[in-house]
């Protein structure tokens, strides 16, 4: 693993599965109530421009629960960028923390942040990419199948950093990845090109949900508009309305399908109640899995997944 934690195509296959695993095996930990204070005196700063529920609070208590410390800086505390430079921030914080975690609009800024740092710097989140999600997500995936093999993820509405990041994933490992997304609403060119011309995944997009649905092992599904995106609510209602996630789209997919949604969900639009509050909803489930996948992110880039305890 390299440095920093900016996006899923900087991992190999093997450094994806040692996280999962690593991440299985800390979760096991504290379950049990096992010490696995690996972190033991570190600090984690986490820059914050936009709100956040599960970011926080996950990367917060994962920190605690290695044994260190976690600084929360929201949008008004040092505003990042606009008070002082990216390049300024990332050399001062680098002074007095371990570890950096920022959750950002711009995926340029977070690259800047990363270049300046001397300190690993993970992407909690931006405009682009959402890559510590999709690691919960395929983690969830991997506890609940046991195996990653053979996996069809079908995944259903805005082409955005949540979608970039399952296309990343599939770059690197094999699974069949269904996107169907309305027109003018793709997931990045350059992202998708260059998954499919890693060739280790079939990644198809689709403009109909019924036919990227057949036979899926996981229905995935998103907000229609993100944060940012508020001007555009009503009109992607209108274009998305045929993209909802209800029961009769899953009753297109495997019989045994896991139903995801990054959250927060709006019941009613992008997935019905019925469906998220389901037997086959897992949503809480990959909630759960961004502490335990990402205490293994900040053991793994601290060089502690080694240590005994």
């Amino acid at each position: 693993m390299g440095k920093n934690f900016l996006a899923i195509s900087e991992l190999n296959r093997a450094e994806i599965v040692e996280i999962l695993d690593l991440a299985k095996d800390l979760k096991q930990m504290q379950k049990q109530g096992e010490a696995h204070a690996r972190l033991a005196g570190k600090t984690l700063a986490m820059i914050f421009q936009k709100p956040s529920t599960r970011t926080r609070i996950s990367f917060e208590v994962g920190m605690f629960q290695l044994g260190g410390y976690a600084l929360y800086l929201g949008p008004n505390d040092i505003q990042i960028g606009q008070r002082e430079s990216i390049a300024d921030v990332a050399r001062t914080i680098s002074r007095y923390v371990d570890v950096i975690m920022a959750r950002l609009f711009g995926h340029e800024d977070i690259i800047e942040l990363a270049g300046a740092a001397a300190v690993p710097v993970i992407n909690g989140l931006t405009d682009l990419l959402h890559p510590c999600q999709i690691m919960a997500d395929i983690l969830t995936v991997y506890e609940k199948r046991e195996s990653l093999d053979d996996l069809k993820v079908t995944y259903i509405g805005d082409g955005n950093n949540v979608a970039n990041s399952w296309i990343n994933l599939a770059a690197r490992l094999p699974m069949t990845l269904a996107l169907a997304v309305p027109e003018g609403y793709d997931p990045d060119p350059e992202i998708l090109a260059a998954a499919k011309e890693a060739n280790i995944s079939d990644i198809q997009i689709y403009r109909d949900p019924v036919a990227a649905s057949h036979n899926a092992h996981v229905l995935y599904t998103d907000v229609w508009a993100s944060m940012g995106q508020e001007a555009e609510a009503e009109e992607r209602k209108k274009v998305f309305r045929p993209f909802q996630v209800n029961t009769e789209l899953v009753a297109v997919a495997d019989s045994h399908c896991l139903i995801m949604h990054c959250l927060p969900a709006h019941r009613g639009e992008e997935i019905t109640a019925e469906v998220i509050d389901g037997p086959q909803s897992i949503v809480f489930d990959e909630a759960e899995n961004r502490l335990h996948v990402q205490k293994a992110i900040m053991v793994k880039l601290l060089g502690a997944d080694k240590q005994v305890i």
